[in-house]
């Protein structure tokens, strides 16, 4: 393995032709919230809203250094890594050949065009990305070309490492605690190798969405293993299995230093970002933000850098991203409420209500019933104390209901 301390430097020192150093920022907010001192490193402002560019470009930078004559590069991404990729193919002048899921979002699609431009073709396969992988590794095979991993590749994972690199450049020392995201592993590896290279090594801690936890099981096996099943929301990093080569670097990791974020909760943490501090993260990019509650025992008063490593989100998300992030908070509650078919009991519930309970959704789910209805009820409110108020009136009125807001079957059916 190369001396990760000289080539994470050149690869920094490289990365200046495309942009400069991302900005390490203290964030007054969260300092002030958890009684620490916060500074986020803001990849989500690289020119392709990622941290991904690094490993791209270092990648087909140390390909072209050794066969220069190599033409075709190609890539398996649900966004942006494929943006990254695009982006150094226009800047090497080489041909780029890039599958994304067909369920990828439209902006990333649409960016990895702008950023490709002529250099490079999109093409969609199937409905996950380790379908779509298999169909550019069999491509690579058909017409020879090259494989730019994601994560599982020692260039990447150097590429990647140039963000510790800044990170010491511009806080000076290392910070106490370094809290990275985890999907493939790739930046969490290249940056853990790079601080314990350096003999002083903050701690660590690793966030993954709670639907895609590939570290945490690959800790339990001892050894990456495929997730039977990955929820895609948090789609830049809901990955079915960790990298091999950047679980080389993280086995030892205690699996008490791995948090897993819920997903709804997530979407919480975007909202604050943007209408507090007016910072768009995907859901990727909150990560290691949305750990900071279950860290907050842990970091007061101490210097904790948060990477925030993505901010490619499509608004058109932005109505889901607000009702799963009321289900989280409470504010939003769906229920099945079995009402009396006789004149006045629509009234009598509507009178319970409380002044700030605004009713989003009123929907009969079954009309033949002679004596009671089937109704699903979505109730919005500005506390989740009201919720709980409003249901403690209806069991006091007698009132016959269900919550099925995290009743994850009947709410895929219903809402």
């Amino acid at each position: 393995m190369r001396d990760i301390l000289t080539s994470a430097r050149t690869a920094a020192d490289q990365l200046r032709q495309l942009f400069e150093p991302t900005p390490l920022q203290r964030n007054d907010h969260l300092s002030n919230r958890f009684g620490a001192e916060i500074w986020l490193k803001r990849e989500d402002l690289t020119p392709v809203r990622s941290y991904k560019i690094r490993g791209a470009f270092n990648a087909m930078r140390r390909v072209l250094d050794d066969t220069p004559a190599q033409e075709v590069f190609v890539c398996a991404s649900a966004g942006n890594h494929a943006q990254g990729v695009a982006y150094a193919c226009r800047h090497f002048g080489r041909r780029g050949v890039i599958f994304m899921p067909v369920t990828t979002p439209r902006q990333k699609i649409d960016k990895t065009r702008i950023f490709g431009g002529d250099q490079v073709e999109i093409r969609l396969t199937g409905d996950y990305f380790d379908q779509s992988l298999a169909a550019a590794q069999a491509f690579c095979a058909e017409v020879g070309a090259h494989f730019l991993s994601p994560f599982d590749d020692d260039d990447v994972i150097e590429g990647q490492a140039s963000v510790g690199v800044e990170i010491m450049d511009q806080l000076g020392r290392a910070p106490d605690m370094l809290v990275l995201p985890v999907g493939g592993g790739g930046l969490a590896a290249g940056v853990k190798r790079y601080f314990e290279a350096l003999g002083t090594p903050p701690a660590f801690r690793y966030v993954e969405p709670l639907g895609g936890p590939s570290l945490t099981a690959a800790l339990k096996a001892g050894a990456p293993v495929t997730l039977p099943r990955v929820d895609s929301f948090v789609d830049g990093a809901a990955v079915a299995r960790i990298g091999a080569r950047p679980f080389a670097t993280l086995k030892d990791a205690d699996p008490s230093q791995v948090l897993l974020a819920p997903e709804d909760r997530i979407c919480v943490t975007m909202l604050e970002m943007l209408n507090v501090e007016g910072i768009v993260l995907e859901p990727a990019g909150a990560l290691s933000i949305d750990a900071l509650p279950d860290l907050q025992d842990q970091i007061r008063g101490k210097t904790v850098v948060c990477l925030t490593s993505g901010g490619n989100f499509d608004f058109e998300r932005l109505p889901e991203v607000k009702e799963r992030a009321m289900r989280f908070a409470g504010t939003k509650k769906y229920f099945i409420l079995r009402l009396p078919q006789r004149p006045g009991a629509l009234r009598d519930f509507l009178e319970i209500l409380g002044p700030e309970d605004d009713i989003a959704r009123f929907e009969y789910l079954k009309k033949s019933a002679r004596n009671f209805g089937t109704v699903l009820i979505g109730i919005e409110t500005t506390r989740a104390e009201n919720i709980r108020s409003l249901f403690a009136r209806m069991e006091t009125a007698g009132f016959d209901f269900r919550d099925v807001t995290i009743d994850e079957t009947l709410a895929n059916f219903l809402l």
